[in-house]
């Protein structure tokens, strides 16, 4: 694959059969990306798959509702396999457990730096602990080009790798409701969406204009 410099960002996310979780991920991301999509000339692009996709499903249908009482829009959805070349054109790639970023890494293992659990990924860019200051506020060129940018935050998330107490395997995983009472739906959605906002706020560079703004009221 050919990248062109100014391409539109790619995020994969990753579970076991892409119906419930990774799904749930991705509408949500994507969403929520799109709606603070202003800086960037181009949109950063969410897709999923599965280590063991139940390949062309729909989500499942406890999924989806949750999804719907989230905001998001289960339409059109269709399961997929995970492939080494999903994961080759991919600038980050964010994963259910820990576990599916060992099979991610195994099958593509040059995409090391650039696959997290969807938790760990939030606990490293956000909050006091995370990133500070991702990338130079002068930096303009990464800042509207929404590939370099999902790439330099990738980048600098892994290099945070073992600077903070890593999460607990109980913190780091997404529930898997597959087939479960209803209760692990609500967890999983309630997990993914305790995450998201530090994940949306790194990737949309929303965390630069609270700065600029923070220190606009400081000077």
């Amino acid at each position: 694959m050919v990248v062109i410099v100014g391409d539109e960002a790619r995020i994969l996310i990753v579970c076991t059969g892409n119906i419930c979780r990774s799904p749930f991920i991705e509408q949500l991301l994507q969403r929520q990306l799109d709606e603070h999509r202003a800086r960037f000339a181009q949109r950063i692009l969410v897709h999923s798959a599965g280590t063991s996709a139940v390949t062309g499903s729909a989500m499942d249908e406890r999924a989806a509702a949750q999804l719907l009482a989230h905001g998001g829009d289960p339409t059109g959805f269709r399961a997929r396999d995970l492939t080494p070349d999903l994961i080759a054109e991919s600038d980050l790639i964010l994963t259910a457990t820990r576990d599916h970023r060992g099979k991610v890494a195994v099958m593509y293992p040059k995409a090391l730096r650039k696959v997290f659990t969807f938790c760990d990924f939030a606990d490293l860019v956000g909050g006091v602990n995370g990133l500070n200051t991702p990338v130079s506020q002068g930096d303009s060129a990464v800042q509207g080009d929404s590939r370099a940018w999902v790439r330099q935050i990738a980048e600098q998330a892994a290099a945070r790798r073992g600077l903070n107490p890593p999460l607990e395997l109980g913190q780091a995983d997404i529930a898997d409701p597959y087939r479960r009472e209803d209760e692990v739906f609500v967890t999983m959605a309630q997990q993914v969406a305790g995450s998201m906002p530090a994940v949306v706020r790194a990737l949309s560079q929303s965390r630069i204009e609270h700065e600029n703004v923070a220190l606009e009221r400081t000077d």
